[in-house]
């Protein structure tokens, strides 16, 4: 059994240096909980339902781009520079800044086919699926 405190195992840092894996040190231990994801299929079953949690983010620091199948969702915020002026000196100032992205197959979509939505840090993007040719029941393929 491991020591934690605040959820957070203590060994955590020791075992978090470049020898036994990577430091994100843009979100540190946090990063394995940025953008998480539910995808979801609509109740008539046309579309998916993807729910990606953003937390923190304005609208408009998030990005959707389509290309070539996939559908790319990124984030980017920077440090706010005008709270620079505020009296007192920062002995410790715990923001963050920097970017993160995520991508999806999703097909053969049209972008003026997928509907986004951003909500109480929650992106919820609507992406209908693909139309899959079916080939007729019963076809023989020859063997060469």
């Amino acid at each position: 059994m491991l020591p934690v405190v605040y959820g957070e195992n203590m060994f955590d840092d020791l075992f978090d240096n470049g020898f036994f894996g990577s430091h994100n040190p843009l979100f540190g231990k946090n990063a394995r909980n940025l953008m998480k994801t539910d995808i979801r299929e609509t109740d008539d079953a046309k579309a998916y339902r993807l729910a990606v949690e953003l937390p923190g983010f304005k609208k408009d620091e998030i990005s959707l781009d389509l290309r070539d199948g996939y559908l790319t969702i990124s984030a980017e915020k920077g440090l706010d520079k005008d709270e620079e002026n505020k009296k007192g000196r920062i002995l410790r100032q715990e923001r963050y800044a920097g970017s993160c992205s995520r991508s999806f197959y999703v097909g053969d979509v049209k972008p003026e086919d997928i509907k986004a939505k951003y909500e109480s840090g929650v992106l919820t993007v609507l992406v209908p699926k693909e139309d899959v040719h079916k080939s007729p029941v019963g076809t023989a393929i020859a063997i060469e």
